[in-house]
């Protein structure tokens, strides 16, 4: 007998023995991993009517454009996701966390907050002769890959102040999807996605939004929420309402820069003075 024919398994039933350990507790689902999992399902479906707008135009040879029933529609299944991605973190720790519940998150959050947006972009500037068709690949492309790379840096790095570095990738979906409800496509429209895209992967610190800051959070979306389902019914008011939210969120999301720039700029005075008084 050979050396390869001894290391050769004799009893057949240790080939069929089941996984132990956390290799058979991967595949328990808990509670929070369903809530990923719908996460995953509501970004899939907006995917999906947006692709439907533009196949159903294709199918009636007529020219695409943009319908606010269909992109209200998916922007609502997005907040959806967004409320799931909310509460699978507070539910895994309420009552119990798989195995493989943090890399069901990632995943979610890359189809509804990384694809999805992206998705959208193209729809939104891909069919008008006064974008070329190159930037508006390469800034959905840069929503998705700043997206991607955000989620790898948030399971690897963790700031000491346990806030979120970089723009957190739901709130940075939410800002390419106001400005898209917000502007027309053109070439200083499309510009305004790679500056989200950098903030995303950018070294500034978001607070994470804990208490009564994730119950303001909640309520935020379930405002725009109301707020899409009064614009896609074509209901009076439901314009303004529209623009009004998507302003709000692009200044939230640009005032957190500042704001950090200014505490730093503070802080480095104080130190100058703390520094000329120690000297005297």
């Amino acid at each position: 007998m050979t050396t390869a024919d001894a290391s050769w398994p004799l009893d057949e039933d240790e080939t069929d023995e089941e996984p132990r350990g956390p290799v058979g507790k991967a595949f328990r689902l808990s509670a929070a991993d369903s809530l990923s999992l719908g996460n995953a399902l509501c970004g899939f479906l907006s995917v999906c009517v947006l692709a439907w707008s533009a196949i159903r135009a294709l199918q009636e040879h007529k020219p695409f454009a943009a319908d606010p029933r269909f992109f209200g529609t998916a922007v609502v299944l997005l907040l959806i996701g967004a409320t799931c991605d909310l509460f699978d973190g507070l539910v895994a720790r309420r009552f119990r966390a798989s195995a493989m519940g943090a890399e069901l998150d990632n995943l979610a959050d890359v189809i509804s907050f990384g694809f999805a947006p992206a998705f959208m972009v193209v729809i939104w500037a891909g069919f008008t002769p006064q974008v070329p068709f190159p930037l508006v690949m390469t800034a959905a492309a840069s929503v998705l890959l700043a997206g991607v790379i955000r989620l790898a840096r948030f399971a690897c790095v963790k700031t000491k102040s346990g806030d979120f570095m970089g723009l957190p990738i739901p709130m940075g979906a939410m800002t390419v999807v106001s400005v898209v409800m917000l502007f027309a496509p053109s070439v200083w429209t499309v510009l305004p996605i790679f500056g989200i895209a950098y903030l995303m992967v950018s070294r500034i610190e978001y607070p994470k939004p804990k208490g009564n800051l994730a119950a303001a959070v909640l309520a935020w979306m379930m405002i725009n929420v109301a707020c899409l389902t009064i614009w896609a019914a074509g209901l009076a008011g439901g314009d303004t309402l529209i623009k009004v939210g998507a302003i709000m969120q692009i200044a939230m999301v640009s005032a957190i820069p500042l704001r950090v720039l200014m505490f730093k700029r503070e802080k480095r005075r104080e130190q100058r003075r703390e520094s000329e008084l120690s000297s005297l």
